[in-house]
Order: C-alpha cells, then sequence, then structure tokens
C-alpha cells in the first residue's frame, strides 16, 4: 500500500469507534514479541494539559542526553506527528511498514487508537529509545498505552471528559485515570479538585 492507502486503511477503523480495553492490544503486541517491555515508558494521563507536559518532558529529557520516544494524539497537522523519536516524527514510509506489520497480527476489531498505539511500541523498542513518553489517549486504566508497565506515571489536572465512558463525576473518571499508576513505582499529580485527590491517594 502507499502511504495515502495505509492512512486510508487505519482511519477506516475508526468505525469501530472506542472500546475500552487490554484484550486486543495485549493479542497484538504479543504477536510482535511485546516490544512495549523493551520501553522504559512514562505515562501522562490526565484531562488538561497532557500534550503540553509530554512535550516538555520528552524535550527536558532530550536535552539531558537520553533518547526519547514521544506519543501523542491527536495529530494537529500530519499523522507522523504522533510518533516522534527526539523529536523527530515518522517518515511516510515507516508509517507504512509500521502499520502493514502490526494489522498483519491485530485480531478483528482493534481499534484505530489501538493500531496506532501498537506502532509506537514497536518503533520506539527497535529504535532504542531510552524513555518513552506515552500521551494516555483515553481514561488511564483500559486505555491501549497502559499495556505498559511503565517507570513513572504522571497525572494532570482532572475534570469531567468522556463521561459516556469514564463516569459522570471527577470520582469515577479518576479512579479510571489513576489505573496508570502502578505498584512499586513512583507518581507524579498536579494540584487536583478534593475528590480526585483522595482516589488518587488511595
Amino acid at each position: 500500500m502507499t502511504y495515502q492507502e495505509t492512512l486510508s486503511h487505519i482511519y477506516g477503523l475508526a468505525r469501530f469507534g472506542m472500546k475500552p480495553g487490554l484484550e486486543r492490544i495485549r493479542t497484538t503486541l504479543h504477536a510482535l514479541s511485546d516490544p512495549q517491555d523493551a520501553v522504559r515508558t512514562i505515562h501522562v494521563a490526565g484531562t488538561n494539559g497532557k500534550g503540553s507536559t509530554s512535550a516538555f518532558l520528552a524535550a527536558i529529557l532530550e536535552a539531558g542526553g537520553h533518547k526519547v520516544g514521544l506519543f501523542t494524539s491527536p495529530h494537529l497537522i500530519t499523522f507522523t506527528e504522533r510518533i516522534r523519536v527526539n523529536g523527530r516524527e515518522l517518515s511516510e514510509q515507516d508509517v507504512i511498514s509500521l502499520a502493514d506489520r502490526v494489522l498483519s497480527v491485530a485480531p478483528d476489531g482493534t481499534t484505530f487508537f489501538e493500531i496506532v498505539t501498537a506502532m509506537a511500541y514497536l518503533h520506539f523498542a527497535e529504535q532504542g529509545v531510552g524513555p518513552a513518553v506515552m500521551e494516555v489517549g483515553m481514561g488511564g486504566r483500559l486505555d491501549a498505552t497502559n499495556i505498559a508497565s511503565g517507570i513513572l506515571s504522571i497525572i494532570t489536572p482532572i475534570a469531567i471528559d468522556h463521561s459516556q465512558y469514564l463516569g459522570n463525576d471527577i470520582g469515577r473518571i479518576a479512579r479510571e485515570k489513576a489505573g496508570v499508576i502502578k505498584q512499586g513505582r513512583p507518581t507524579v499529580t498536579s494540584r487536583q479538585a478534593a475528590e480526585a485527590h483522595q482516589v488518587i491517594q488511595r
């Protein structure tokens, strides 16, 4: 497929909508030899400021001499913005190659975001990045990025968002976003509303 044909195919998966869960991404990445296990992932969850926090952190780490992966969504202009290594976007040929490999093993019903997340983990593992800053797509607990164990979790300010999937109050939404917290691994959180702060502490 050409680059445009590849994008058309990937975008076409949006018909499956948002389907929170880790089963499809787990199956896909396992078939690719679990590249997420080779990546030291920093998860950035929250409602406001995820993108800027991810970009700032990636820039700081790169300035400190690290080879840094950055995964963000949505893109502003081109699809290739979503996956970067030391600020360098994917090439169109990278998109074709990664998508072909991921799509060949993804189970039926795999969503657009799951495919793109798998492409990011595969690319970062093969590029030998040090830390990879992964911006959560929606929520946290069941977000495709959360398939990696992670070395650090960051939670930016939490507000009401995606309530049809995450719940209609701050406490329920905070529980979903706090799903990126891993036992024995550090977590950094911004100032939060009292209800969200209590959930994160628990």
